[in-house]
C-alpha cells in the first residue's frame, strides 16, 4: 500500500481508539459513581472509663469498597472476534459509535475502500505485467538456447574436415598432419643418413676394385712377359737341341 492509505488506516486506528475510550467512559460514570466521605463524617472521641477498659465494646464493622463490575461482551464483541477482517472491524465499529459519527466513518471506510481497490487493482495489472514479461523471458531464453545451438552446429560444420571419409576437428586434423610431417621428416632423415654411409660404402668398395683391377693388370702383363720370355727361352732351347741332332 502507499503512504495515503497507512496515513488513512493510522487515522482510522486513531479515531476508532478515541471513540471507543470516550464510549467506555460515559457508560461508567452514567452507571456508577463511587461514595464519598463527608469530612464531618468521623465519630467523635470518647473517653473510656476504667470499666469500659475491662469489658472493651466491639468495634462495628467497616462499610466494603465498591466493586466495578466487568463489562459484559456483547454480540459485536464475539462477531469481531469471528471476523477479523477490515469489514469486521468496520461494523464493530459502527456498533460502538454515535449515530452521529457514523456518516463520517463511512466516507473514511469508503475512502480506504476505494484506496484498496485501487490498490488491489494496480497490483493485479503489476502480477499480470510481471507474467507477461515472465513468459517473455522465457521465450528470449529459448530463443537465445535455440542460437546457440544452432551457432555451436555451424561451428563445428566449419571446423570439420573430412579425410579419406573420417570426419575430424580442424585440431585433429593439423595434429595428424604435423605429425605426418614429423614422421616422414625423421624417416627422411634416416634414409639420407643411411643412403650417405652406404654411398661411402659404395666408393670405397669401387676403390678396392680398381685397385684389385689395377693390380689384376699389372699381374696380367707381368705374366705375358713371362710367358713370352720362357717361350723364346723353350725356342731357344730347341733350336740348341736341333743343332747339336744336326751335327750328331
Amino acid at each position: 500500500m502507499n503512504k495515503h492509505l497507512l496515513l488513512t488506516i493510522t487515522v482510522l486506528i486513531a479515531m476508532i481508539t478515541a471513540s471507543v475510550t470516550a464510549t467506555f467512559a460515559q457508560d461508567t460514570t452514567a452507571k456508577k459513581k463511587p461514595a464519598t466521605l463527608k469530612p464531618n463524617a468521623i465519630p467523635p472521641i470518647v473517653k473510656s472509663s476504667p470499666a469500659a477498659l475491662k469489658n472493651p465494646a466491639v468495634t462495628p464493622p467497616q462499610p466494603a469498597k465498591p466493586v466495578y463490575a466487568q463489562p459484559r461482551a456483547t454480540a459485536a464483541d464475539s462477531a469481531l472476534q469471528k471476523d477479523k477482517s477490515l469489514n469486521g472491524q468496520y461494523q464493530y465499529l459502527l456498533s460502538k459509535l454515535y449515530h452521529y459519527q457514523q456518516p463520517l466513518v463511512a466516507a473514511l471506510w469508503k475512502n480506504m475502500k476505494d484506496t484498496l481497490n485501487t490498490e488491489r487493482r494496480q497490483l493485479k495489472e503489476a502480477k499480470a505485467s510481471l507474467a507477461e514479461q515472465g513468459k517473455n523471458v522465457e521465450n528470449l531464453k529459448s530463443d537465445a538456447t535455440n542460437k546457440e545451438q544452432a551457432l555451436n552446429e555451424s561451428n563445428a560444420k566449419r571446423d570439420e574436415i573430412s579425410l579419406l571419409g573420417i570426419p575430424f576437428t580442424k585440431a585433429t586434423y593439423n595434429l595428424v598432419m604435423w605429425g605426418l610431417v614429423i614422421v616422414f621428416g625423421v624417416v627422411a632423415v634416416i634414409v639420407i643418413a643411411r643412403s650417405g654411409a652406404h654411398s661411402r660404402e659404395a666408393k670405397y668398395r669401387i676403390k678396392l676394385y680398381e685397385e684389385l683391377d689395377e693390380e689384376y693388370k699389372t699381374y696380367k702383363a707381368k705374366a705375358n712377359e713371362k710367358e713370352k720370355k720362357l717361350a723364346r727361352e723353350l725356342q731357344t732351347e730347341r733350336n740348341k737341341l736341333d743343332e747339336l741332332l744336326g751335327r750328331g
